[in-house]
């Protein structure tokens, strides 16, 4: 079987660095500050907890009670809140 050619890769060369949006600015993305993971995970954390005290103890809390299956919504809606900052989160 005939050895195949060895070719000569050029060295690597890093992209120029560009930050920032595709509209062209220049502007330095910074590291989140430290207030944005805590509320994060307590977004999170209260929409779990909301949503698994609707199941369990639903019937008995008047104002989860009135919203019937709105609950669900609130629920998602701090699971969401949790979601979009964890996406956006440096």
């Amino acid at each position: 079987m005939p050895k195949s050619k060895v070719r000569k890769k050029p060295s690597y060369a890093a992209p120029a660095t560009t930050t920032g949006s595709l509209s062209g600015s220049s502007k330095q993305l910074r590291p989140s500050p430290t207030w944005y993971p805590i509320t994060m995970v307590a977004l999170l954390i209260i929409g779990l907890a909301y949503i698994v005290v609707y199941y369990m103890a639903g019937e008995h809390v008047p104002l989860m009670r009135d919203l019937g299956s709105w609950n669900f919504g609130v629920g998602f809606a701090f699971l969401i809140g949790g979601l979009i900052m964890a996406v956006r989160w440096r």
